[in-house]
């Protein structure tokens, strides 16, 4: 006699190097992350997104390292997020003076060199603040308004993105 067997359904969860063990307990996909970071490196680019219609991915690198952002549907994380106080960046500030291009801040003529401004500085409409350089060309970048420099948010040096607040005029 012959006798029957069912075979039983075994979960591949178990094996390792499946899509079920590398999924974290938020339902991310833990190789995506990793090749998207992976990408950004190879790339040189700034930031990846991708979206489903069960989660918002981004990854984005940073000076030192990277990091990464998951977040709901729209709808999950409008109901989740409790009300807060709004709060005024730095870019909403009637006297911020944007980054008009992606480059590299400098807040003196050269190194070692007085900055340009300072903060309590007074400074003058199409008075020079400080320079960005992009592709090898040096823009010097002028206020957009008079006043008293209140707060520069960029450091000698450090990259800047498009629209990206440099300094607060008042």
């Amino acid at each position: 006699m012959s006798s029957t067997r069912k075979p039983t359904a075994k979960s591949d969860s178990s094996k390792p190097g499946t899509k079920a063990s590398e999924m974290s307990k938020s339902g991310v996909d833990q190789d995506l992350i990793r090749q998207l970071a992976a990408l950004l490196k190879e790339t040189d680019l700034s930031e990846i997104e991708v979206e489903t219609e069960q989660v918002r991915l981004r990854v984005a690198r940073q000076i030192g390292g990277s990091f990464v952002s998951v977040s709901a549907p729209a709808q999950a994380a409008a109901a989740a997020a409790p009300a807060a106080a709004p709060v005024v960046s730095d870019a909403a500030h009637p006297g911020a003076l944007t980054s008009p291009m992606v480059g590299t801040t400098y807040l003196s003529a050269e190194p070692g060199a007085a900055p340009f401004v300072t903060v309590g500085s007074k400074v003058s409409v199409g008075q020079t603040v400080l320079i960005i350089e992009a592709m090898k060309t040096m823009n010097h970048i002028p206020a957009t308004k008079a006043g008293t420099v209140v707060k520069i948010l960029v450091e000698d040096g450090h990259p800047v993105e498009f629209g990206e607040p440099l300094i607060i005029v008042e």
